[in-house]
């Protein structure tokens, strides 16, 4: 008789859980984004996709999904393209992609802003890795980094190749984080 009591408190313990998780994204609260749990879904419009995937010279979107099983992922989110702070902490890591890529990592920028700026950032300043363009806001919402402002925090995600967000920088010094983040890969990410 216990484990009938059990099982069916189980039951409705797990069933209450997907209620609730359910509920939550009805409201659209962002799944837990943590270290340790999946990266969410991105799939976004997108220039400079040649620079990761030479095959898609004429790609305009770019999932991460398409990286799984090969590739690491440094994603990080900023507030504006050609800001000061954005363009040096943007530079740091395009001065190294070709370390990461050693590591088997791709650098991905992400915000907000439209194809065309990002655009003319990548133009002005050289930038040989993909920026993402969440216009929609979907992916910094998922990923809990949308600014009262409307704009992306400054924050980094370290994906592996399994998808799974190994390292989350919520404080970023834009001249130091990009060393930061290429020395935490080459000691946890082998």
């Amino acid at each position: 008789m216990l484990w009938k009591l059990v099982s069916v408190g189980l039951l409705l313990a797990v069933g209450l859980a997907a209620v609730v998780m359910t509920f939550a994204e009805l409201r659209g609260q962002p799944a837990e984004v943590a270290e340790g749990k999946p990266a969410p879904k991105v799939e976004l419009p997108a220039v400079n996709v040649s620079t990761v995937l030479p095959d898609h010279k004429d790609g305009k979107t770019l999932a991460l999904d398409t990286f799984r099983g090969k590739k690491n992922i440094v994603l990080f989110f900023y507030p504006k393209a050609l800001t000061p702070g954005c363009t040096v902490e943007s530079c740091g890591f395009r001065d190294r992609v070709e370390q990461f890529a050693q590591l088997d990592t791709v650098v991905i920028g992400i915000s907000v802003d439209d194809v065309e700026l990002q655009s003319q950032f990548v133009a002005k300043h050289n930038l040989n890795f993909p920026l993402l363009c969440d216009t929609q806001k979907t992916v910094s919402k998922a990923f809990g980094v949308l600014g009262a402002n409307g704009l992306s925090l400054r924050k980094t995600f370290v994906i592996d190749k399994q998808g799974i967000i190994r390292k989350i920088y919520d404080q970023v010094d834009v001249r130091k984080h990009p060393d930061e983040v290429l020395a935490w890969i080459k000691e946890n990410l082998k």
